[in-house]
């Protein structure tokens, strides 16, 4: 087995210490006895963590960037799988030319998006509703989960389907006793990473909550507008705790390497 050599173990040093520094500032901050941001601080304090309750904004926020986020990707799996499905096995005319189509939303700047989809909803009635919402998410973060789950349909071995066709298994019971199975780390996969795109966009969001739908990016978005205090570090601080207890939850019983890269070989 090879070993990074000095130099490549300095570069993922920095390149790590980058990545972390700014999540560790923001946490850190979040304890400040202070009434304005301050880093260093003369000692720690959960003066900001007991300040969200005043602000029933924050919560309402979170839970509809939550169901969101779960919802939106959800239903972008329901499309990303059968057409994973089909790009993966079928080779007919115009096939480059959808796989484009699906992934095109990666290439539109999300604020052309948002200005989009603002008139659009507002022609059609829906501006500011949830459903305007849950639509443009769907369309946002559909590539992702369209990617991650068409990476494990492409490996996938189709000799397992015909055998299980062979079995006289009908096309519900392949799917679901054998073909969903193989490309599940895919679909988990593309779920986490549209779900985390949705819970966390904010340029298209902008242009598209109304108060009673605003997602959390957006409502922590417009506080610091008018105000300059540590309570959106606070904020930001218990969605970092949320998200490291569910990973480790997901590690714990299930697996990350699964998630990430398929149930490996520990045989060997």
């Amino acid at each position: 087995m090879s070993r990074n050599g000095p130099l490549a173990l300095i570069f993922h040093t920095i390149f790590v210490i980058v990545m972390v520094a700014p999540i560790l500032v923001v946490c850190l901050v979040a304890f400040t006895p202070e009434g304005f941001l301050s880093l260093p601080t003369n000692g720690f304090s959960l003066r900001w963590f007991r300040a969200i309750a005043n602000y029933p904004e924050f919560i309402h926020a979170f839970w509809v960037s939550l169901g969101l986020g779960a919802l939106s990707s959800f239903v972008a799996l329901l499309f990303a799988v059968p057409a994973a499905l089909a790009l993966a096995r079928y080779r007919f005319r115009g096939r480059d030319a959808l796989a484009a189509l699906f992934l095109s939303p990666l290439m539109i700047p999300h604020v052309v998006l948002g200005i989009a989809f603002l008139r659009f909803f507002t022609s059609a009635g829906l501006g500011g509703s949830f459903a305007a919402l849950i639509i443009a998410h769907v369309i946002i973060v559909f590539p992702f989960a369209l990617r991650l789950t068409l990476a494990a349909a492409t490996g996938m071995d189709l000799s397992v389907e015909m055998a299980a066709v062979s079995l006289g298994a009908n096309g519900w019971t392949l799917f679901r006793r054998v073909t969903l199975p193989l490309i599940l780390p895919g679909v988990i996969s593309g779920w986490a990473l549209a779900f985390i795109q949705s819970f966390d966009d904010l340029t298209m969001t902008v242009f598209l909550a109304a108060p009673g739908t605003e997602t959390l990016p957006v409502r922590m978005f417009l506080y610091i507008q008018d105000n300059i205090d540590p309570l959106v570090t606070s904020v930001s601080a218990c969605v970092i705790a949320i998200t490291m207890t569910a990973l480790i939850l997901l590690d714990r019983f299930y697996g990350l390497d699964r998630v990430l890269a398929g149930k490996g070989d520990t045989g060997r």
